[in-house]
């Protein structure tokens, strides 16, 4: 079983941000797969699908993103994941605008939702996609990310998010190394 968790925030003040750019990716794989955020448990909305077999979650934590891990964890006791099953996608500051950064494990790096992640997992060692938003140092950091988006900005992250079908079902099939050996940098 997966549980494959995109980061943002509820309500639609917050819905073309760049905050919210893990809950575009995966409503993407949700459109791919012909399924709908219809359940709704802990706080959180979720879509299931089945691939190759295997039993896959798609969850939007519906607390704000500050308070992501305490809906993922619920997730994880009730849907009992192994912790390596679990993939988080976020937005990253600290990356260039419409990369993509796959990683095994690694710090929060500031971000919000990461660390109460982490809070509540107890570990750092989870998988996770990070799509960047780039950082306008001329703009208050909370602005940014929450503000609203030039159109030029939304189309690029629009790209990335038009990938997320293909990103997750080469998460479903192929190892993790070579996933991020096949996105990162790219």
């Amino acid at each position: 079983m997966r549980l494959i968790v995109g980061l943002g925030n509820p309500g639609k003040m917050y819905e073309n941000t760049r905050h919210n750019v893990g809950f575009k990716f995966v409503d993407k794989v949700a459109q791919s797969q012909d399924v709908t955020f219809d359940k709704e448990k802990f706080k959180g909305i979720y879509a299931q699908f089945y691939y190759n077999g295997e039993k896959v979650i798609l969850l939007k934590p519906q607390k704000y993103m500050n308070l992501s891990g305490e809906v993922v964890i619920k997730y994880i006791e009730y849907f009992k994941p192994r912790y390596e099953d679990v993939l988080i996608i976020c937005d990253d500051l600290d990356t260039p605008l419409g990369k993509i950064k796959i990683k095994y494990k690694g710090s929060s790096g500031g971000h919000n939702g990461l660390k109460n992640i982490e809070k509540h997992m107890h570990t750092k060692e989870y998988k996770r996609i990070k799509i960047g938003i780039s950082h306008n140092k001329d703009q208050n950091k909370v602005d940014y990310v929450i503000g609203p988006m030039s159109k030029e900005d939304a189309e690029i992250l629009d790209k990335v998010t038009d990938k997320a079908p293909q990103i997750i079902k080469d998460y479903l099939t192929l190892s993790f190394d070579n996933l991020m050996n096949k996105y990162n940098g790219g």
